[in-house]
């Protein structure tokens, strides 16, 4: 690797100190290799341009923003909650139950950690905080390791990403995400009935019995948006890019038609916040793919390859060294800067180790996730806290057991590939 590419590093990390989203501040850095390697600094624009607009695939992105931040402003989320409460909302420390499973039922629709910690998360802290039945820093806690599970059930956004770089099928890895995290949900909702035990949390009233067939059945509209995308995906109807346009219409059809719950003002709103998240997911994109055409040149992917190859590292000790570095990297980084820069680093490693891509592709995009929950930059920490106004080391210290039990799930996860592949399998895939 040449001096100039230990000078486009150095710029990405000075650029990043200073507050520059890392996204402007990959492009300014591979605009700089460019510029002392005596490059065209129309390159840069070109390796964007084509990344952007010769990905099909990507079209999903902006789509699962649009029907998740619908989901928000209807009434989707009321009767979800509704639904949850009246599933597991009798049992001790039952509103912690219901925000992880609330998330596991959100997970199928918005595909966002951050749009579910915003959304269903900032519902369920305020009714945990209510009347001080628990603390606002256990709330926030809770929230932000439920949230994490949102990316990894499908829909996907970080699982898109993986498989814009990895070139990997999304329908299989969509498919791989949910036995993991229907795994994470249950080590969840087993540590939070411990520390309602520990903490004496108090039980809720139950809902009756005789009222849960209505209330499943106002949220039948609703529950019926996973099953749509799942059935088209898998069954042949549509790809996953057209799954996420149907995703979308059907969200705002039951918001604006069926619940009328969102009048087209609020609609226009809602566009215009989701055209906001996707122009900030859009730019990280385009100076990932920039600074990736660097990486390419510099052959790092190689180098690095050539470098663990000298370590005769074991398909396990590759794995437990992934892990490891992940995990590390997602308590500085952003999630989906992992996802487009550090992941196709190791790729080339993970194949000639024999690692099957969809499994290595569950277990990057669980560490990301893990990692916006962690300290001290984990972002997830910072929706939550600004939720409740809670002291984020007070956060911090309700959280660690939890992610405690989640590096257990993910260790599970990465050391018991049958458990991962057994879906995909189910449906034809041949890792």
């Amino acid at each position: 690797m040449s001096w100039e590419f230990g000078a486009c590093v150095a710029v990405i990390l000075m650029t990043a100190i200073i507050g520059l989203p890392i996204g402007h501040a990959m492009l300014a850095s591979s605009i700089f290799y460019l510029l002392l390697q005596g490059h065209d600094m129309s390159i840069a624009f070109e390796q964007m341009l084509t990344g952007l607009y010769g990905s099909y695939v990507l079209l999903a992105i902006p789509l699962f923003i649009f029907a998740a931040d619908l989901m928000n402003v209807g009434s989707l989320s009321d009767r979800l909650l509704d639904f949850c409460r009246a599933l597991v909302g009798r049992f001790r420390g039952g509103l912690g139950h219901v925000n992880v499973v609330s998330s596991l039922i959100f997970s199928g629709m918005s595909g966002s950690a951050i749009a579910d910690a915003v959304g269903m998360g900032r519902i369920i802290i305020n009714l945990m905080t209510k009347d001080g039945k628990y603390p606002g820093a256990y709330a926030s806690a809770i929230t932000a390791a439920s949230a994490i599970i949102g990316p990894i059930i499908p829909p996907s956004i970080p699982m898109v990403l993986f498989a814009l770089v990895s070139d990997t099928s999304i329908g299989f890895l969509f498919l791989a995400g949910v036995v993991p995290g229907l795994i994470l949900g249950v080590l969840l909702m087993v540590m939070n009935a411990w520390q309602a035990r520990v903490y004496n949390y108090p039980v809720d009233d139950p809902v009756p019995l005789r009222d849960l067939p209505r209330i499943t059945f106002r949220a039948v509209p609703a529950l019926l948006m996973p099953v749509i995308l799942l059935v088209g995906i898998y069954g042949g109807v549509t790809t996953p890019t057209e799954a996420a346009a149907l995703a979308a219409l059907y969200a705002f059809l039951v918001s604006t038609v069926f619940y009328r719950s969102v009048t087209l003002r609020t609609a226009y709103q809602t566009v215009r916040n989701s055209a906001r998240s996707t122009a900030s997911v859009g730019f990280l994109i385009a100076g990932a793919l920039a600074f990736n055409y660097v990486v390419t040149i510099e052959q790092v992917p190689n180098v690095i390859r050539d470098a663990l190859g000298d370590q005769e590292l074991t398909f396990w000790s590759f794995l437990l060294m992934v892990n490891v570095m992940l995990l590390l990297l997602g308590c500085l980084l952003e999630a989906n800067a992992i996802l487009l820069v550090i992941v196709p680093i190791f790729l080339p490693t993970a194949v000639a180790l024999g690692v099957d891509p969809v499994h290595f592709g569950v277990i990057v995009v669980v560490n990301t996730m893990i990692g916006l929950a962690t300290p001290p930059y984990g972002l997830l920490l910072f929706v939550v806290t600004s939720i409740t106004k809670s002291p984020i080391r007070d956060t911090i210290r309700h959280l660690l057991p939890f992610l405690a039990i989640m590096i257990a799930g993910l260790a599970i996860i990465t050391f018991v590939p049958d458990l991962v592949l057994w879906l995909p399998r189910l449906y034809g895939y041949k890792g």
